[in-house]
């Protein structure tokens, strides 16, 4: 991406996986981003630490100019222990997420806006998806790099991702002892995709002390190979679950650690369907708020009494809208219980509930409550013949 944006802009990109740069960008930082044309693009930032970020801090401060630097990196920049300083007020952060269906149909990424404030538009069009193409999509996965590759040649690189991932950047910031129980771990995570995190559950399942597994999903969070929905309360009930519920970050990901794929997934009853299908529909959530006309928060309710909702989502002006993710193709009012239950609670804050599904089906279930195929969220576009 930054070599893209280079040969359009100018500029020069430099990449601390290279030792030379990065010896370069530890002892004498200063002459590394003198020499450096403007904008200066710098990959893996976080492996110099504090002495390359507080030389770009010199470099602000006396040019306030904006778009002098393009950062990018492979963990969160304000979790890294080396780097003490923010850059705050300095720079804005942004999270480049694998590619959303969106992206790779050339549809426009309003479906949130929609949902909030005319989601009856939401139910025009018709889809020409099939069950068998929504699996394809979902054990696919977003990273641009696996999309076009064969099942063996993406099973390889998933493969190389993970290692990388646990012995290069994982292991820059912090003490991984037992790195083999990191993909054990992600794959009970995606096996319970739509459940909570249950430290207690995870130990014994990787035999992981509680504390080890805590700090791991920490780590995990940290290099964006997962991320936590937080439990929406809005003090409707004092019995609302706590714990967040954590999700990997790419579809594609999480069915190569349950080591499934397109076949597997198409025959019918296969349990890990279900959770790949609301990880997918969180990570096309959370790609589409990048580009929604109003902010919003994606949180999920689940209380003990079984009143439960897969996705609230809220804007900052309190108006909400719900989603279900399912793997039937028939869904019913059955899967529409817990957002009828949300709207009598929320009123007219409630804009809309959604039932997504694998189906072709597309109507209304009364108040505000409607069925829709999961391709509502690009527009029902397809895949060009060849696409990212």
């Amino acid at each position: 991406m930054l070599q893209l944006f280079a040969g359009r802009h100018g500029g020069d990109v430099i990449t601390l996986d290279d030792q030379t740069s990065l010896r370069l960008a530890v002892a004498d930082p200063r002459t590394l981003l003198q020499e450096a044309a403007r904008p200066t693009m710098i990959d893996e930032v976080q492996r110099a630490g504090d002495p390359l970020v507080l030389a770009i801090k010199a470099i602000v401060d006396r040019d306030r100019g904006r778009g002098q630097f393009l950062l990018s990196g492979s963990a969160q920049f304000l979790t890294v222990p080396r780097l003490s300083e923010s850059l705050a007020g300095r720079a804005a952060f942004l999270e480049l997420w694998p590619l959303a269906m969106a992206e790779r149909t050339g549809a426009a990424p309003d479906f949130a806006g929609l949902a909030f404030t005319d989601p009856v538009a939401l139910r025009r069009g018709r889809t020409t998806w099939t069950r068998a193409g929504y699996i394809d999509v979902i054990a696919g996965g977003g990273f641009p790099e696996t999309l076009d590759q064969s099942p063996a040649d993406r099973r390889t690189w998933y493969d190389s991702y993970l290692r990388t991932v646990v012995s290069r950047d994982i292991v820059e910031f912090a003490q991984i002892e037992r790195g083999a129980a990191v993909p054990r771990l992600l794959a009970l995570l995606a096996a319970r995709a739509g459940g909570t995190a249950v430290l207690a559950d995870l130990a014994q399942d990787t035999e992981l002390a509680r504390d080890t597994v805590r700090n791991y999903l920490s780590y995990l969070d940290g290099v964006f190979l997962t991320s936590s929905v937080p439990v929406w309360s809005a003090n409707l009930n004092h019995r609302a679950a706590k714990t967040p519920k954590i999700y990997l970050t790419d579809s594609g990901l999480a069915a190569h650690v349950l080591l499934t794929g397109p076949e597997a997934l198409a025959r019918p009853g296969n349990p890990a369907l279900e959770g790949l299908v609301e990880t997918f529909v969180f990570t096309e959530l959370t790609k589409l708020r990048a580009a929604a006309p109003e902010p919003f928060k994606i949180y999920y309710y689940r209380d003990r009494v079984g009143h439960e909702v897969d996705f609230v989502l809220e804007r900052y002006d309190g108006l909400v809208a719900a989603i279900e993710a399912k793997a039937t193709a028939s869904p019913s009012a059955k899967d529409a219980a817990g957002l009828a239950w949300l709207r009598d609670q929320v009123g007219e804050r409630f804009a809309t509930g959604i039932v997504l599904h694998q189906g072709d089906a597309a109507g209304s279930l009364g108040d505000r409550i409607q069925i829709l195929p999961l391709s509502v969220l690009w527009e029902h576009a397809p895949l060009p013949a060849h696409s990212f």
